[in-house]
């Protein structure tokens, strides 16, 4: 896997492949801070990619990738709250995004929670208007083809 450096006009990050348990702690700060961050790893950690943003040497952003043949699903996704706003999220999003393009895939998908909806609209996601709900939050499908 290659770093590469992303610039955007408010900030400056770099996105490198990182180890499932390094997600762990802003996945519990972000998306589940009732929990601990022993919860916050999956069975199926080990069998994705694992993404993080750095902001000044920090983990600003993380995201988890599972393939399956050419179809590639992102879990997890979590911006530090201290810097969200500043384009860090959609930076990580287009990041995964060319990974999936360069590794063969022909679709990218997840499943959004409601509040990040128009996160993903904006980012040229679709809904395929399959809608959920589990461990107490609201979930819509929401896809790109590549």
């Amino acid at each position: 896997m290659t770093k590469f450096e992303i610039e955007h006009p408010k900030s400056e990050i770099s996105v490198e492949q990182i180890r499932p348990e390094l997600t762990w702690k802003l996945r519990q700060q972000v998306l589940y801070p009732a929990q601990t961050v022993r919860e916050m790893g999956m069975d199926e950690d080990y069998d994705g990619l694992h993404f993080a943003a750095f902001k000044d040497n920090y983990i600003v952003g993380v995201v988890s990738l599972f393939q399956r043949g050419d179809d590639f699903q992102f879990r997890k996704f979590a911006i530090d709250e201290s810097v969200q706003g500043l384009g860090i999220g959609r930076q990580l999003l287009d990041y995964i995004t060319q990974f999936t393009i360069i590794n063969g895939g022909k679709r990218i998908w997840c499943n959004a929670r409601v509040s990040a909806l128009d996160f993903y609209q904006k980012s040229g996601f679709t809904t395929t208007d399959e809608i959920f709900s589990k461990g107490g939050f609201d979930y819509e499908i929401f896809e790109k083809n590549l």
